[in-house]
């Protein structure tokens, strides 16, 4: 039984990995800048884990064995049914998160393949609000604001890509939970929360920004 544990964002490096080590082989004839490539793109891939069992790891590795297109699909088709997907969650569990909106409209979760999300979005259209959900610690946070498209491509704060972006803005409080100070946070993001996901190979910024949410 293949126990799961690459998350959503590990995927998409070990893809990104991958994709560089295919590029190499076509283009550079120099053994020893291909074995380089290659060294460097397991041990990147490695590096994405904090922990890993010598047999995930020794999985990882087979990378530098590839040589041939149809063996890099291969290699990331065999890998899918170790993602670890996102963290079950029920639409109730999500109105919870966002009690302030009593007709919180909720996408249905049935739609989604839950292997290939790192976080959870969506764009109430009415208000032009966006909702996001995101699994940390255990438990689930919920961050909600205003979502506005700027029809410019530019680098996603999330997933430091090349994407058509928007202006996502949180209010939060500030200082100790009394106080009556809000301020505004905002930074630009992916307009498309799926292109995001299958973008993102790094969690830090996300949970940065999330937690800068809460203070």
């Amino acid at each position: 039984m293949n126990t799961p544990f690459i998350r959503n964002h590990q995927y998409n490096l070990i893809k990104k990995q991958t994709n560089q080590v295919l590029h190499a082989l076509r283009t550079v004839s120099d053994q020893r800048v291909l074995e380089t490539v290659r060294f460097r793109a397991a041990q990147s891939m490695i590096e994405a884990f904090p922990v890993l069992a010598h047999e995930q790891e020794q999985l990882l590795e087979q990378v530098s064995t590839l040589e041939t297109a149809n063996d890099f699909e291969k290699y990331l088709s065999d890998l899918v049914p170790y993602l670890e997907p996102y963290p079950p969650i029920s639409p109730k569990q999500i109105q919870k998160l966002f009690p302030k909106h009593k007709k919180l409209k909720v996408p249905d979760l049935g739609l989604i393949d839950f292997r290939f999300v790192t976080y959870l979005s969506w764009i109430d259209i009415a208000t032009n609000r966006l909702f996001l959900v995101y699994p940390f610690a255990g438990q689930f946070i919920g961050i909600e604001g205003r979502i506005t498209p700027t029809n410019k491509k530019g680098y996603c704060l999330l997933c430091n890509r090349h994407q058509e972006l928007a202006f996502f803005s949180v209010i939060t409080k500030k200082g100790m939970a009394s106080s009556d100070h809000y301020a505004a946070i905002g930074h630009y993001i992916c307009m498309d929360n799926h292109v995001c996901n299958k973008s993102l190979t790094n969690t830090e910024a996300l949970q940065k920004f999330i937690l800068s949410t809460r203070k």
